[in-house]
């Protein structure tokens, strides 16, 4: 089997990507600043339109489960008054562990993009490759890299702050 995450250089993203995830980028900056969350951002689209964001959350909502892409997923549940979400891309600013790949793969998510690799509990390509699987029955798009220094800069401070 081939891989299916690609990473591109930021000049090969779409104005539509690089809007997105700085929409991401935002909403993490919010987490951190506003929350004292680990900063992760996470936004939703679906036919050009944002159905989903969040930001991490676990600290406090006291919920191992509240990372950005699982309160994404959440919102646009309530919004379309759905579970699936064929078509969508997940913009994130950092990669999807495996719970919240999990949880994508079950919504039907058709692309992720995200920023900062997590070199530890990766689960799109740096530690497990569960998104593109052969084992699961949907297979997840994904792009990795897009303003991958400004995610993980961010990523830095924060723990450099709590340290």
């Amino acid at each position: 089997m081939g891989s299916e995450i690609h990473e591109l250089p930021n000049c090969e993203w779409s104005a539509e990507d690089q809007r997105w995830m700085l929409h991401a980028l935002e909403l993490a900056q919010h987490a951190d600043q506003q929350l004292g969350e680990v900063p992760v951002g996470a936004a939703l689209i679906q036919n050009g339109q944002l159905i989903g964001a969040g930001c991490n959350r676990s600290i406090i909502e006291h919920d191992p489960s509240a990372h950005a892409e699982i309160v994404a997923l959440r919102a646009a549940g309530q919004l379309l008054g759905n579970y699936r979400y064929t078509g969508s891309t997940l913009y994130v600013t950092l990669e999807p562990c495996a719970m919240c790949a999990m949880a994508l793969i079950h919504a039907r998510v058709a692309r992720v993009v995200y920023a900062a690799a997590d070199l530890k509990t990766g689960a799109a390509g740096s530690v497990f490759d569960t998104l593109i699987s052969a084992h699961h029955n949907h297979r997840v798009e994904v792009r990795q890299g897009l303003l991958a220094d400004a995610s993980a800069e961010l990523l830095r401070e924060f723990f450099r702050r709590r340290r």
